[in-house]
């Protein structure tokens, strides 16, 4: 973002304005809360699914899509008691609370296999019943497809899918994206129900550029904000975080590529349930809008751009009038907390100029290239819960980024503030 934008306030600007429509003119569709990527034993998760499940339940969530590493939750699974406990780094409490919570169920399956106990994992069909509600909460099936190329991880979630999709390889980083995302459009297709697909955590390992994420043109959906402490959202002295990674991709493919732009998505990407570890849940999520609380309606409001990530910001609403332009949005505030609306974008004819990201002895480094300050460029700013951003023409897109005053409760980096990102507007032809 250009260190030369400043926070306009409504008046001066002349582009933010008051008016919001209501949302109630808009139909009868609701906010839904939800999280696409989690993690449990049956890959490398510390707890049952189940208890993961019931925490998002008792938390105010409607959806979860219970994302394990190349596996589906079917089938007969047996884990060793010593593996569980191993998982949980020796916390017995990992039993103590599954036993407390189902026990009078007769729901836990224990066994003795060669002189070891062992714990049945309990399949998704199974513990569906004890959670799911029409119209309350919903759970949906998930699988992180989780593959490679020369040791750079590609992670890619596959929502609502019904047969497991192995990793496709590549001979690329692009290739094996592009592999995964058709062998998930296939699916898909051939069965005839709606899949979603989104990229993991680009930053991992920084394994993923903008420049991957730009030409990509299978990929939809990417993480905007990954909870996962070790994801490298914010980037670093060299490298660009999340944010500015996304930017450029959705510039690259608007002005170079005639492309529609990635929308963002926020996940907690939890692994770690009893203390623990530092990913863990709570930290992200999407909001989306919806007609119902089922899969296709979930995915059909999302590839309408119709929803938001957050990390602890609620928004009361998001409106982009196409007819004349406007982009609002309101905050439902939190007591005590002050919020910041940016609308970002690029300019047309903004500087296409790039050079290669070099480190501190002037070697090129195998990442993102630096780009213009055009890219990125914070549009307009104001202080307070509501705002709008008129379009004059020459913007290719134009998101908002709402920053909270206030921390999240369990932050997943020094400094962190709760935020909200919407998706790109103003680019369609």
């Amino acid at each position: 973002m250009s260190p030369s934008s400043t926070f306009r306030h409504l008046a001066l600007a002349g582009c933010l304005l008051l008016i919001l429509a209501p949302a109630a003119l808009r139909g009868e569709s609701n906010w839904y809360r939800g999280n696409l990527h989690t993690h449990s034993l049956w890959s490398d998760g510390d707890d049952f699914p189940e208890m993961i499940v019931d925490w998002y339940h008792r938390n105010g969530y409607d959806f979860l899509a219970i994302s394990d590493h190349n596996i589906l939750m079917a089938g007969e699974k047996w884990m060793n008691e010593e593996a569980i406990l191993g998982r949980a780094g020796g916390d017995r409490s990992v039993l103590t609370k599954y036993h407390a919570r189902f026990d009078d169920d007769n729901w836990i399956e224990r066994r003795e296999h060669q002189g070891k106990p062992q714990y049945r994992l309990k399949t998704l069909e199974e513990f569906r019943p004890l959670f799911e509600e029409t119209g309350k909460f919903l759970l949906i099936q998930g699988e992180e497809v989780t593959d490679n190329f020369e040791r750079k991880p590609v992670h890619i979630n596959a929502t609502n899918l019904q047969e497991y999709i192995p990793p496709q390889r590549g001979t690329s980083v692009r290739d094996t994206m592009r592999n995964n995302f058709k062998a998930i459009k296939e699916q898909e297709k051939r069965l005839g129900i709606p899949i979603l697909g989104h990229l993991n955590h680009p930053n991992f390992h920084w394994a993923i550029t903008a420049e991957d994420l730009a030409h990509v043109l299978e990929e939809n959906f990417f993480e905007v904000y990954n909870g996962h402490p070790g994801i490298n959202h914010m980037g670093d002295e060299y490298r660009p975080g999340d944010e500015r990674l996304w930017d450029i991709a959705n510039t690259i493919r608007i002005a170079e590529l005639n492309a529609p732009p990635l929308y963002g998505l926020g996940t907690d990407d939890a692994h770690h349930y009893h203390g623990r570890g530092e990913a863990i849940t709570g930290r992200g999520w999407v909001m989306v809008r919806a007609e119902e609380l089922s899969p296709e309606a979930l995915i059909a409001a999302m590839r309408k751009g119709d929803f938001y990530a957050s990390s602890g910001v609620t928004l009361r609403d998001v409106l982009y009038d196409r007819e004349n332009r406007v982009l609002t949005v309101e905050v439902q505030p939190d007591p005590g907390a002050t919020y910041t609306i940016q609308f970002i974008g690029t300019r047309k004819g903004y500087d296409k100029t790039s050079r290669p990201a070099t480190d501190a002895d002037g070697n090129e480094l195998e990442t993102t290239r630096i780009y213009s300050e055009d890219i990125g460029e914070v549009l307009a700013a104001a202080e307070g819960t509501k705002a709008s951003y008129r379009l004059h023409g020459d913007e290719l897109y134009v998101r908002a980024l709402i920053t909270s005053s206030l921390a999240p409760v369990n932050p997943g980096f020094e400094g962190q503030k709760q935020q909200a990102w919407t998706q790109p507007v103003g680019w369609e032809k």
